[in-house]
């Protein structure tokens, strides 16, 4: 309860009201609460104040109210009670209180006219409706009258008067004619807003029989016709002109009332000829912006919304060439009473305080009287909680007696305003709205709130708690509202829980838990991009989410905001949206949206869709003088991607019809573009627009244009004269397009002299042709030549002239002095004299050099002679020959070369070539191996290119980790092809390189492996055991023991155990595999996976050791030796390939070959 304080009169207004915010209770909209509470009446809907009703048809008065419990109604009728019971034609609704009162049925609408008022009322208190005036609409007919035809001179001012009958509500008036067709109007005729035609000035046309008004009334949905008038228009010439004269309004000036809200409208309209244009200003300031419009051809000034600020003097000029006239309307805005603050209910508890306040303005300034449950307050029951103070009631330490219906009337003399307002005085305990347990989920990081609804009078307390048996909720992280909510500004993960609400007042306490539960938020972590796609091409935006794995999100399309198109070219998959053949219309802002029941995320981007421009269109030619003329045309839609460049071409109708050629092009940025022309050329040019994605059709082609003939302006190009005889001379030339030709009849003038001759031009004229021959020239002689255009208007500017030969023949003579000098083996160079430029009888090409080679010096056995020919461009007189063989016997003659062909060869010239190093022996084979020895054979060099003198051995030992050991060197006879090694370690791998010398030097060496064996028992039996049975099933046996040791091994090794090899290889500090041993020929121990290094390298013993130099350098020559081996797992030898290559104690190649298999396995018996 709040306690009485004394206050000082000034700022009891000010503090009451803020009592009432503080102290009035807010009834929640529970649909359960509300039938429980009990409350005073309230009007929930009523008929209109001003009702005017449709004589034809019942009338009804609406009247509905609420309360608790339901409240009855009654009626008064202008003031008095009104009884409806007494009157057959009038009931009441059940539960209601709108009357029906029964037209239909014999009751005329006439007799029900007047002022009707509802009152609602309950144990609590009254409410009453507005005075609800009872009006029935009239739509009388015409006054019989006799119309007199109007007889109007040409050019006066004529007013067609309408004067409808006065209905209710007033009648829409329009004009029309027997047709019933709406007369035309104009600024010069038009319709007032009394309905009157006027006419600013008459015409002849305006003369007719039928101008016929029409009143429509809208309520009994009728139209009545006024009689024709007859408008008959004489003509006197000439036409007097007149200055304005206004119609309406009459006189200088004329005042304005208006209400605040309503329309304004202002009418000038005005006589004259010309007629007068009408124009509107406001004196002293300005016409409202955005309210303002002009009706009526600017004849009627509207203002919507007006308000007390629109008073003033308006001002509407007439104006014709003749002179002006204007007037002067003063507006003055009034207003009915309108709201300032309406009175508001009150539910408080017993003791409490309130306040109601009416608050009203109006112009003039509104009278507020209180009522209190339909009675006026003076004469009302007294109360000692009330005290009336103007526009408010102070309410002090109210009962549940207080409870009571208060209506606050504002009124002046332009309307009322009525309004009802309860005070209900209500004693409850707490109830809590919200229902129990009510679930809560909440995306983390965001406010959550949680809804306690309560009621109570006085109104409860409220307090909350987190858990069962927590503490009461307190601290800057938590929002208490009014209405009970509790907030949690930023919910996390540990805001999760039951929240108990717990509502208390003196008359008692209840709670209430609800559940509160906190989702991971919806994220887009792959958003869709900006997107420039061409034309029928394909977009594919993505939209990879995250989310709550409680919450189903749905992911929807959209673009532009809207719905994506009903069209099967999108494609929405789980994670994309894929748009196929894409085209104009596809352009846009394509938006992801995702939604959860919890929250929603977007993500947009944007799809550009390119092309090609359009064409460009309306070409237009302008500016067409002889030798130029201007285009221009407006660009086509360039699609998104800018217009770089236009391409202008031209077809000339005349020569090449159908042809179109390049003539210029212009930045994108320009649509205009002075073109140079020729003469005699029938002109059309199109325009081709130009983007980086390609170019644009073609534009329509421009309206043609020819251009006069002229001479030519310009010669042949590629003047030449070259002889195809001996004794000829062909001069050639590109001959005039056919717009380059600038008229009729084009021809070519041939003109030619020998030149450094004192001779006279000769002259041709010849057709339109390229090619002129002149016969009987001396051969290969300098001719000057020009050729000169001509058509049926004159010649072209004087030719250039150009130097051409007449034809060429074989040259005469062969060079002479031909020497050869060899510069090594393989390269010589040969000199020879230039041949006189006489005897060459044309343009001198060069010299040919033919080369052949005659026979190998070491050899002497000839072979089938290939010619070889050098060619050496211009005056040159030397030449190398390169690729020679050495020691080899070499033939050549030099030839001149001219335009016609090669003259005769010199006298062959003999030369030979010097010794060189030979190419490697053709191959190196080691067989027979032994304890001790080896033998090894050779072939000799297939080019030896000179005298052998002897071979080079040299071979050194390798050790088991692939290191070489001391270098021996052996120099043997060439005539030798063996040879036996002795005195070799046993069991030793052996490397050897071998090559042949000459005098010059050695050549490439090739090279080669083997090993001695390790006694002479393997030796004997290394021959053919790999054939024989006995081994063959041996092996088998071998290998099908070991792959069922390997089994077993892995059935123990899976069940956590160990097998004997295993343990024993734990017994070793060292992991790696053991290798075979070589003393007793037994194998290491067995190896782990887990354990496993990679196998030592080693070689084997070969069966058969040929080695050809052209085999490939990366052989198997270094796979293990048997001595090496290791098995796999399964029993299989591993052979290891060495990528490791050997050091070379002297340069050349190293060729080997693969090891024999058998001799692989022989190695481990």
């Amino acid at each position: 309860m709040m306690k009485t304080i004394s206050i000082p009169t000034s700022k009891t207004s000010l503090v009451l009201f803020l009592c009432q915010i503080i102290s009035a209770l807010d009834v929640p909209l529970d649909s359960k609460l509300l039938e429980e509470l009990s409350q005073p009446p309230t009007i929930t809907q009523q008929s209109p104040k001003d009702y005017i009703v449709d004589p034809r048809e019942n009338i009804v008065i609406q009247c509905e109210a609420k309360g608790k419990p339901p409240p009855s109604f009654s009626w008064t009728r202008n003031g008095t009670h009104f009884d409806i019971d007494k009157d057959a034609q009038v009931t009441m609704k059940p539960n209601s209180g709108t009357l029906v009162i029964n037209i239909m049925n014999g009751g005329k609408a006439e007799a029900y006219e007047g002022v009707y008022q509802c009152t609602a009322r309950n144990e609590r208190g009254a409410a009453v409706s507005n005075n609800i005036v009872i009006r029935p609409s009239r739509s009388p007919l015409w006054t019989k009258e006799k119309l007199e035809p109007n007889h109007v001179r040409e050019g006066d001012s004529l007013v067609l008067h309408c004067r409808p009958p006065v209905g209710l509500p007033p009648p829409i008036i329009f004009w029309m004619d027997n047709a019933f067709q709406r007369l035309p109007q104009s600024e010069r005729v038009s319709q007032g807003l009394n309905g009157d035609l006027y006419f600013s000035n008459v015409q002849p046309e305006d003369t007719r029989e039928d101008y016929i008004c029409y009143a429509r009334f809208n309520h009994t949905q009728t139209i009545q016709q006024k009689q024709p008038i007859s408008v008959k228009v004489f003509s006197t010439k000439p036409v007097t002109e007149r200055q304005p004269v206004l119609l309406t309004p009459t006189g200088s000036t004329s005042t304005k009332v208006e209400l605040r809200g309503n329309v304004l409208l202002l009418e000038c309209i005005a006589a004259g000829l010309p007629t007068p244009v009408i124009r509107w200003i406001k004196e002293g300031g300005e016409l409202p912006a955005n309210r303002t419009f002009f009706e009526n051809f600017k004849k009627t000034l509207k203002i919507i919304d007006v308000s007390e600020a629109d008073s003033g003097n308006y001002k509407c000029i007439a104006r014709n060439p003749l002179g002006s006239v204007h007037h002067v309307i003063s507006v003055t805005v009034k207003a009915a009473p309108y709201w300032i603050t309406a009175p508001r209910n009150l539910v408080l508890s017993p003791g409490e305080d309130g306040i109601l306040i009416c608050r009203a303005n109006g112009n003039p300034k509104p009278r507020i009287s209180w009522l209190a449950n339909g009675v006026p307050i003076a004469i009302a029951p007294e109360d000692p909680s009330r005290k009336v103070d103007g526009d408010t009631i102070i309410f002090s330490h109210v009962q549940e007696r207080s409870s009571a219906v208060y209506q606050c009337n504002a009124s002046n003399e332009y309307g009322y305003l009525l309004a009802n307002a309860f005070v209900n005085v209500l004693a409850e305990p707490p109830r809590i709205l919200t229902p129990a347990n009510k679930l809560y989920q909440v995306i983390a990081d965001s406010p959550a709130l949680l809804d306690c609804a309560y009621f109570g009078s006085p109104k409860p307390e409220i307090e909350w708690f987190k858990g069962v048996k927590g503490s009461i909720l307190r601290g800057n992280e938590y929002v208490f509202h009014d209405n009970g909510t509790l907030e949690i500004p930023v919910a996390q993960k540990s805001s999760a829980g039951t929240y108990t609400c717990v509502a208390r007042n003196e008359l008692g306490k209840i709670q209430n838990e609800v559940q509160l539960e906190i989702k991971d938020p919806t994220m887009i972590i792959k958003q869709p991009e900006y997107k420039v796609i061409q034309r029928y091409g394909q977009a594919s935006f993505e939209c990879i989410i995250k989310h709550d794995s409680t919450l189903l999100p749905t992911v929807t399309w959209l673009k532009d905001n809207d719905e994506l198109p009903d069209d099967e070219r999108f494609l929405v998959g789980k994670d994309n949206l894929t748009i196929m053949n894409v085209t104009d219309k596809d352009d846009g802002t394509y938006t992801c949206v995702v939604n959860t029941t919890l929250d929603s995320v977007s993500a947009s981007a944007v799809l550009t869709v390119v092309a090609r421009p359009n064409p460009p269109f309306d070409l237009e030619l302008t500016g067409q003088l002889e030798r130029s003329i201007e285009l221009s045309w407006i660009p086509g839609d360039e699609n998104n991607s800018p217009i770089t460049n236009f391409v202008i071409e031209y077809e000339d109708a005349l020569h090449e019809p159908g042809v179109w050629h390049y003539q210029t092009e212009v930045p994108g940025t320009q649509t205009t573009v002075q073109l140079k022309l020729s003469p005699y050329v029938n002109y059309s040019f199109r325009v081709i627009a130009v983007n980086k994605i390609g170019r644009s059709q073609p534009s329509e082609p421009s309206e043609q244009y020819l251009t006069k003939s002229a001479s030519p302006d310009e010669n042949p190009a590629n003047v030449q004269g070259i002889g195809s005889e001996p004794d000829n001379l062909v001069i050639t030339w590109e001959p005039l397009k056919g717009f380059q030709s600038n008229g009729p009849g084009l021809q070519y003038k041939v003109s030619w002299r020998q030149k450094d001759v004192d001779d006279e031009w000769t002259s041709v004229i010849v057709a339109n042709v390229s090619k002129y021959i002149v016969s009987g020239t001396p051969t290969f002689v300098p001719y000057e030549i020009k050729v000169q255009a001509l058509n049926d208007l004159g010649y072209a500017p004087e030719p250039s002239e150009v130097i051409g030969h007449s034809g060429e023949d074989l040259p005469m003579v062969a060079p002479g002095n031909v020497q050869v000098h060899v510069i090594n083996s393989t390269l010589a160079k040969v000199h020879w004299d230039p041949v006189p430029l006489k005897t060459i009888r044309g343009h001198l090409q060069g010299y040919k050099v033919y080369y052949w080679k005659v026979q190998s010096l070491s050899r002497r056995s000839r072979r089938h002679v290939e010619k070889k020919i050098l060619t050496f461009r211009g005056n040159k007189t030397f030449g190398m020959l390169p690729g020679l063989e050495p020691y080899s016997s070499y033939k050549l003659n030099v030839r001149v070369v001219n335009g016609k062909g090669e003259g005769p060869a010199s006298p062959d010239k003999v030369f030979n070539t010097p010794e060189g190093v030979p190419s490697s022996p053709s191959f190196l084979k080691i067989t027979n191996p032994t304890l001790d020895s080896l033998t090894l054979e050779w072939g000799s060099p297939t080019h030896p290119n000179g005298v052998l003198t002897s071979y080079t051995l040299k071979f050194q030992p390798i050790n088991n980790t692939h290191e070489l050991g001391p270098l021996v060197e052996i120099r043997i006879p060439a005539n030798e092809s063996s040879l036996i090694l002795k005195n070799l370690n046993y069991s030793t791998r052996y490397k050897f390189y071998f090559n042949a010398q000459t005098s010059v030097g050695s050549g490439n060496q090739i090279t080669e492996e083997a090993v001695t064996i390790m006694d002479e028992a393997m030796a004997s039996r290394q021959v053919d055991i790999a054939t024989q049975g006995w081994f063959i099933g041996l092996m088998c046996a071998v290998a099908l023991l070991i792959l069922i040791l390997l089994i077993v091994c892995f059935i123990r090794r899976n069940k956590g155990g160990k097998y004997p090899v295993k343990e024993k290889e734990d017994a070793h500090a060292d992991p790696e595999i053991q290798p075979m041993k070589e003393d007793d020929g037994t194998f290491g121990e067995y190896s782990d996976a887990e354990d496993h290094k990679p196998l030592k390298k080693g070689s084997r013993t070969p069966s058969d050791r040929t080695v050809k130099k052209e085999d490939s350098d990366d052989s198997l020559v270094d796979y293990g030796e048997g001595v090496n081996g290791q098995f796999n797992e399964d029993g299989s030898f591993i052979g290891q390939y060495s990528g490791k290559k050997e050091k070379e104690p002297a340069e050349g190649n190293e060729s080997s070959e693969a090891p024999s298999p058998v001799n692989a396995m022989n190695s481990f018996v």
